[in-house]
């Protein structure tokens, strides 16, 4: 099993260091999905966020977090026969990894973390012979309490093997990286990134999702929303108009490859407001 994995890695034509780790990780990734398809997780949980829409959507940047949503909300969730799976899965492709249920009764996102250093002294890396003694750390979360509204999809996958993973449909995901931008305490230039993204794509958001998650977690919850195209438009530009674009231009970069790094330079207020134009077609 361990020569799929090496396959796998070279097919990633990485140019440094950090694409073989990324590349690396990314390969975890996918083979924890398996895992996890392999335990029916997917009968309960969907895929969503950054790192879905990098694996079943081609999202060209690198993704650190798996995060997933409960179909049906459950606060008594558990990671650990889950956990229990991966980990009995993981080892039939020569990876040992250490995974913690780092989750909390009262919480309504759920952590967990996969931890390993064995997969790497296996393989023959091009820019790395070992990771220096640090262990690949890979994060799950999981939404017990996510808001209604959502749309889900099947997408299948051919590695390591034929596998299907249920995940949000691109519009509800979209509209969840929006609420992460109105809502989110702290800048993330990730979230932008994924903006442009969506939108270069066509996607428009799921603005049923949307009312109902700024409702039930965002700032408004006293307020009678009504979210249409106006409101978001008008509400997303007062958040382009805050942001200080090169702060959110550092914290992207690492994530993507070197030839696309130079668009960063475009990151301004100018730029994300036609961008948002393009969103609903605006002409003016």
């Amino acid at each position: 099993m361990i020569d799929l994995i090496q396959k796998r890695l070279s097919e990633y034509k990485v140019a440094g260091p950090l694409e073989e780790e990324n590349a690396l990780k990314e390969i975890i990734q996918e083979i924890m999905l398996f895992s996890l398809w392999q335990a029916d997780f997917f009968g309960v949980a969907a895929f969503q966020g950054g790192t879905s829409l990098r694996i079943l959507h081609k999202l060209p940047r690198f993704s650190e977090d798996m995060d997933f949503i409960l179909l049906t909300p459950d606060s008594a969730f558990s990671w650990k026969p889950y956990l229990e799976k991966l980990t009995e899965t993981c080892k039939q492709f020569g990876i040992q990894p250490e995974a913690l249920d780092k989750a909390r009764m009262d919480q309504r996102i759920k952590k967990a973390i996969v931890k390993d250093t064995s997969i790497a002294n296996q393989l023959t890396m091009r820019f790395m012979d070992d990771l220096n003694g640090r262990k690949l750390t890979l994060k799950l979360e999981i939404d017990c309490n996510p808001p209604t509204g959502s749309d889900f999809d099947y997408s299948y996958l051919d590695f390591p093997v034929d596998f299907e993973v249920c995940h949000q449909d691109v519009s509800s995901n979209f509209a969840l990286k929006i609420h992460a931008i109105l809502c989110r305490k702290y800048l993330k230039g990730r979230d932008w990134y994924d903006f442009s993204w969506y939108i270069a794509q066509g996607v428009r958001p799921n603005l049923l999702l949307l009312e109902n998650a700024l409702i039930q977690y965002g700032p408004w919850q006293e307020e009678n929303l009504n979210i249409d195209q106006n409101w978001l438009v008008k509400t997303l530009g007062k958040k382009i108009n805050s942001i200080t674009w090169k702060t959110a231009a550092d914290d992207v970069e690492r994530f993507m490859k070197p030839v696309e790094r130079k668009s960063l330079s475009l990151w301004s207020k100018r730029f994300f407001m036609a961008k948002l134009k393009t969103l609903y077609g605006i002409n003016n």
